[in-house]
């Protein structure tokens, strides 16, 4: 059928947005696709929506809270049982929050669910990726991250919340995590980067401040449709132009630069050993 036939790809965050759209993309290529979702019934209309779509029959789906790390194990160990290798892994669930919320692990839900619930699925599933190589995984980032900071004295935010702040500091973590990963994994047939899929018109702002909706229903007026998003990803999961590559951040397709602090050795190997001690030691072997 395609260039992902015989391929297994897991994609979180998968029943709306761009998630769906790459989703739709990966599925014509004939990929084994699972997708991950929250939301029992939303899941399930968006892997009928994905076959339909796709004209494909190999759409599964997986439930998932990412804020909850129990759930994220118990995801893995489900993934595990169905399947013996992994070709493609797409981390995109995320959250944001207009007030600050600490999630069922007593940690920050933006930071819990947009850049641990990365490291912890992905350090979770690294065998079957292994297994698989050569394999991907695909780190939806932002650009955003450029405006990041990471403060390992208030890692939660218990001072000075503030939604933006909050996401831009775990979309540094996707970058510094990708950067790290990337070196742990050398020599091993797996390939890790990251990208910014444009500004995208997608749900995941519903929680902003009620003050700031007029602006961002203009702002939506200049942003790219979530199947233009959704092409950032399949190209990182795909193309034989980056094939090989690792480590990187990509904007438009195009390797470029992460910001000063996303290309900070000494910060990725930092934010590591606190994400790996945030979830129980995870990770520690890599």
């Amino acid at each position: 059928m395609g260039q992902l036939t015989d391929k297994v790809v897991l994609v979180t965050g998968a029943n709306s947005g761009i998630g769906l759209e790459a989703s739709v993309k990966l599925a014509r290529m004939g990929a084994q696709l699972v997708m991950v979702g929250r939301n029992r019934a939303k899941v399930d209309a968006a892997v009928a929506e994905v076959t339909q779509r796709a004209g494909s029959q190999l759409v599964t789906s997986m439930l998932c809270d990412f804020s909850s790390q129990a759930a994220i194990r118990s995801l893995a160990d489900e993934f595990r049982r169905s399947h013996t290798r992994l070709d493609v892994l797409v981390n995109n669930a995320g959250s944001v929050s207009d007030r600050r919320q600490v999630t069922v692990d007593g940690l920050e839900q933006t930071f819990a669910v947009n850049h641990l619930g990365y490291f912890l699925l992905t350090n979770l599933l690294l065998d079957l990726l292994k297994a698989a190589a050569p394999a991907r995984i695909v780190n939806v980032s932002s650009v955003g991250h450029r405006r990041g900071d990471l403060d390992f004295e208030d890692l939660q935010y218990e001072k000075g919340y503030q939604i933006m702040r909050a996401y831009r500091r775990s979309k540094l973590g996707n970058v510094l995590f990708t950067r790290e990963l990337a070196k742990r994994l050398a020599g091993t047939g797996v390939t890790v980067n990251s990208l910014h899929p444009g500004e995208v018109a997608t749900n995941i702002w519903t929680h902003a401040p009620w003050f700031t909706k007029p602006l961002l229903a203009v702002v939506k007026l200049f942003m790219i449709t979530s199947e233009q998003g959704g092409d950032t990803i399949v190209h990182l999961a795909t193309s034989p132009e980056v094939e090989g590559k690792t480590g990187g951040y990509y904007e438009k397709n195009r390797l470029v630069e992460a910001a000063p602090l996303g290309q900070d050795d000494t910060l990725a190997e930092k934010l590591w050993r606190v994400s790996a001690s945030l979830c129980a030691g995870a990770g520690d072997g890599v």
